[in-house]
């Protein structure tokens, strides 16, 4: 069992008006100063307000690295309030030390009580450009790569601020997550890397889906309503 480091913040939210008008959103994650209860779709307390898209049990828990803040932080200008603390991204998860180039496709985390594995990248949308106030913050996370990923849940327990976060297992350890995301967003129509994916059975169903459809029809599906639709 190697160690990864410690849990700087948890983070849950609750739906309310955002963005548009009649669109709602939990993108807003405050930090908690005790344990949670961690289920198989989520944190005791945190909401999605769009169960279509976010949510669910492959998208339990977000996991983003503070480690992003400062080059944010430096390419935006001025720097949004939001980057002064943890919660920024919509995280439930915040910590030091472990980024998309450390974390592989179906690892297996212990974090505190519960036992995580990482089911997919984020894939951002455009609620991403009014937290930010900048028109394509949504782009810029997906093309930076600096997107987080989502936990499914493999055993609930509970969870606290200040938690060790421990891998438990690596069966992907040719895949991680930047080379993910690359075969999503750069290289988008590599077939050897596409048809991995659509055989990883520890990778998400949609984005198992997704890779199967390139496949099929040899193009890429239209990114400009998730990236912009909001804006």
């Amino acid at each position: 069992m190697t160690a990864a480091g410690r849990l700087d913040a948890l983070l849950v939210g609750t739906a309310v008006p955002f963005g548009p008008p009649g669109k709602t959103s939990a993108i807003t994650k405050r930090p908690v100063d005790g344990p949670l209860l961690l289920g198989p779709e989520g944190f005791h307390g945190d909401e999605q307000a769009d169960r279509r898209v976010h949510g669910g049990p492959e998208k339990a828990v977000h996991h983003y690295p503070r480690d992003h803040y400062a080059a944010w932080r430096d390419e935006l200008h001025p720097a949004p309030a939001a980057l002064n603390a943890p919660g920024a991204f919509g995280e439930n998860l915040s910590t030091m030390g472990l980024t998309e180039a450390d974390v592989c496709v179906g690892d297996v985390w212990r974090l505190g009580g519960a036992v995580l594995q990482v089911a997919q990248g984020r894939q951002p949308c455009w609620k991403l450009n009014h937290r930010f106030g900048v028109r394509d913050m949504a782009r810029r996370v997906q093309t930076t790569g600096r997107t987080g990923w989502y936990y499914r849940v493999l055993e609930p327990g509970s969870v606290a601020p200040g938690d060790a976060l421990a891998l438990l297992d690596r069966p992907r350890a040719a895949w991680p997550l930047t080379r993910l995301l690359r075969a999503l967003y750069v290289d988008t129509l590599d077939r050897a890397a596409l048809e991995a994916m659509a055989a990883m059975t520890e990778l998400a169903s949609s984005w198992r889906t997704l890779a199967e459809n390139r496949l099929a029809r040899g193009a890429v599906e239209d990114w400009n309503r998730r990236l912009d639709g909001g804006a």
